[in-house]
């Protein structure tokens, strides 16, 4: 009896866990994994979509500040809610209020943008919805400190400096480098427990490796501007990594 109970149990289980799996595929989709808000511009435009052929859905935005914080400035999103009809795309656009020329000109500033999808209410009764939300990272990138395509990607200012058993990378550059993944030699197994981190503007933080994990030939992964990832190739003397440029790599 005890038996039939547990397999009735991990039926019921399984068919939760596949109806769960089934309701939390997204249905409002966003065009990029990160945004990049030029502070030359007074907005900034995303696009999003419905993926659901059968619903309409509502589409929540709004922006957070790097300690979770929700805010309304220096930067806003419009519509803050907005019906988008099944398979139709529409847009959010961010905009910047005059407050935030006051931000540090010299460096960015990061912030979260949150889109939150919510399905029409049910008719049928007992039915569980799941409301899904996606948060990517918002960068306000003031015009003095725009980026020069022609010139080498400012990720290759990064430098390493060993202390103790860890190296510590050093941002001598005006903007956020988010580093998600080590290896020991370039396009090589990553370390499978690097932790991604976000190195500030002008700001050094330690690798969550050792430097042993490493070696004396780093190689890290930021994300660039597109969401890409390309890979940093070090070379080590003494306690110190410089970045071999990429056309030399």
């Amino acid at each position: 009896m005890r038996k039939k109970a547990l397999t009735a149990a991990a039926v019921a289980g399984a068919l939760l866990a596949a109806l769960l799996a089934q309701q939390a595929q997204a249905a409002i989709a966003l065009d990029r994994t990160r945004i990049i808000f030029d502070g030359s511009q007074k907005s900034v435009s995303l696009s999003v979509s419905n993926q659901n052929k059968q619903l309409p859905y509502l589409a929540q935005g709004w922006i957070e500040d790097d300690k979770g914080n929700k805010i309304q400035s220096p930067l806003t999103v419009l519509p803050p809610v907005q019906r988008i009809e099944p398979g139709k795309p529409s847009q959010v656009k961010i905009q910047s209020l005059p407050v935030a020329k006051t931000l540090p000109q010299d460096r960015e500033t990061v912030y979260y943008f949150n889109l939150r999808e919510i399905p029409p209410k049910s008719t049928k009764p007992n039915t569980l919805q799941i409301a899904l939300q996606t948060r990517i990272k918002l960068f306000y990138r003031p015009a003095a400190i725009a980026m020069d395509k022609n010139a080498p990607p400012p990720q290759e200012q990064l430098t390493l400096s060993k202390q103790g058993d860890k190296y510590v990378v050093n941002n001598p550059t005006a903007y956020y480098v988010t580093l998600v993944d080590a290896a020991t030699k370039k396009d090589g197994a990553g370390i499978k427990n690097f932790e991604p981190m976000m190195v500030p503007p002008k700001g050094s933080l330690p690798l969550t490796v050792s430097a042993a994990e490493v070696g004396n030939s780093p190689v890290l992964t930021y994300v660039n501007d597109y969401g890409g990832r390309p890979q940093l190739s070090f070379s080590c003397s003494g306690s110190t990594c410089t970045v071999i440029p990429a056309k030399k790599a």
